[in-house]
């Protein structure tokens, strides 16, 4: 038995100048996240910022986008949709500016943190602006399935484009590229998107919001500088930050949510999802220029190619989930992420393995995207329009953390060999067992309930993938 197959109606007018504002907006994000990889030793000459200090040109932005995503989120339930994103679009338009014309370290990293609170306050609120325009069902899954690919097809874009406009023109243009676009969004969303309702008594925890935000900076500091009192300070910050939320009248995070099999496991997937695909991506990378001996833009090009599958996996990813329910979408995704990538570990330092790798990193982009739209439908899935802000940061924060931590935590497993392609294989291995590990955990955990537990499925979803609502 399939679940429904009845095809989305057409967008309306409106609606596909509204698809363009937010998944353009979405997409911009994504280019700025990896925009400067490849460029990191220019514009590090550029500003006279040392070979130590590269890495934090990376780390400012994300760990504002990582910690901030939740609260923020919820901030545009609180109190406008619509103001959040305008003023998160705002901050990255003069936050690129800065960031353009900075003279010295400082000016960059502070625009570089700035563009991080600029995606932590647009990302979230434009996913729950999709989310809250195009109803739950085929119609949302078509919508999420082309955001999903245009934030992957940004993830690459972006590290080609940085490339290829330092080769052209300045690491300065890699900042200057969203004033333009940024100006027209600003002028363009209020002629379009209306505000959202806000609650008529506007509360805002903030012992919550300070627990789950300090918590998750340290946590993700913990990662980035390997620091064990970080991440013991984090943990202990998030462990405080469930308890505020059980005693709170009015909490950040309603623990019912975060206990939802949906909202818990459709995340912890997105979680292993994004990780998994951006260590590969970085490990593959090595491989291309430390073994293989490509050049920083030839590595970029040839992920191109694979790059392609894409598009295609965002698009059919909204058509598998109407037919086949999200459950079976995103397991099937995981393990097909999870298994392509095997042939990798047998690789060598002849450049005929391109023959091979190419294949495999098709497969597996098409399968990673796949995931990705399946986690943020059933992390979206079943809530209140109230909600969305909740569940939009949730995803996003979780996008945010995985990119974040994934390349430092394959690094590390890979320099545990003395041999840098050794290295490479084993973090590739653990990539492998890891995801397909995942893999079970998801599928048992989204697994149906039975009626006395799960409240009653719309009208328009089927009984057989309903996916549980109930705390586990």
């Amino acid at each position: 038995m399939t679940t429904n197959t009845v095809a989305p109606p057409p967008f309306s007018s409106r609606q596909k100048l509204i698809l363009l504002i937010l998944l353009g907006a979405s997409f911009m994000f994504a280019i700025d996240l990896t925009i400067l990889n490849v460029a990191l030793p220019v514009v590090g000459e550029g500003v006279g910022l040392g070979l130590t200090g590269l890495p934090w040109i990376i780390s400012a932005y994300a760990l504002p986008a990582a910690g901030f995503s939740l609260v923020f989120g919820r901030l545009a339930d609180l109190f406008g949709r619509r103001k959040l994103f305008l003023g998160g679009i705002a901050l990255l338009t003069a936050s690129s500016l800065l960031g353009g014309f900075a003279s010295n370290a400082e000016m960059l990293l502070t625009a570089r943190t700035l563009q991080g609170f600029a995606a932590a306050l647009a990302i979230p609120a434009a996913l729950s602006l999709l989310t809250t325009t195009f109803a739950e069902g085929a119609m949302r899954e078509k919508v999420l399935g082309l955001n999903g690919a245009l934030l992957a097809v940004g993830f690459t874009v972006g590290a080609v484009a940085g490339g290829t406009l330092v080769d052209w023109l300045s690491w300065r243009a890699a900042f200057f590229i969203n004033v333009p676009v940024g100006l027209i969004i600003l002028l363009v969303t209020p002629l379009l998107i209306g505000e959202s309702t806000t609650p008529d008594r506007v509360r805002l925890d903030l012992p919550g919001a300070i627990t789950v935000t300090g918590g998750l900076l340290a946590v993700v500091y913990a990662v980035l500088e390997k620091s064990v009192v970080f991440g013991v300070v984090g943990a202990v910050l998030l462990i405080a930050f469930w308890f505020v939320e059980l005693r709170s009248p009015a909490p950040l995070a309603p623990v019912r949510i975060l206990k939802r099999p949906t909202v818990k496991w459709g995340n912890y997937a997105g979680l292993i999802s994004f990780m998994a695909g951006t260590g590969l991506i970085f490990m593959v990378t090595l491989y291309l220029q430390q073994v293989l001996g490509y050049s920083p833009l030839a590595a970029g090009l040839i992920f191109g190619l694979p790059g392609l599958a894409i598009v295609p996996g965002g698009v059919l990813a909204g058509k598998f989930i109407g037919r086949f329910g999200p459950r079976k979408v995103l397991a099937a995704g995981l393990f097909v992420q999870a298994l392509a990538p095997l042939p990798l570990v047998y690789l060598g330092t002849s450049r005929s393995a391109l023959w091979i790798l190419m294949p495999a990193l098709f497969i597996t982009f098409f399968a990673h995207i796949t995931a990705i739209v399946a986690y943020t439908v059933t992390g979206t899935s079943g809530l209140p329009n109230e909600e969305q802000g909740l569940a939009t940061g949730l995803t996003s924060m979780t996008q945010q953390v995985a990119v974040t931590v994934g390349i430092p935590i394959m690094g590390s497993i890979a320099a545990t060999q003395a041999v840098e392609l050794t290295g490479i294989h084993l973090a590739i291995g653990v990539n492998v067992a890891a995801t397909l590990a995942s893999v079970l955990l998801v599928w048992i955990g989204l697994r149906p309930r039975g009626a006395q537990q799960a409240p009653p499925a719309p009208a328009a979803q089927p009984a057989e993938e309903k996916l549980a609502v109930s705390s586990d």
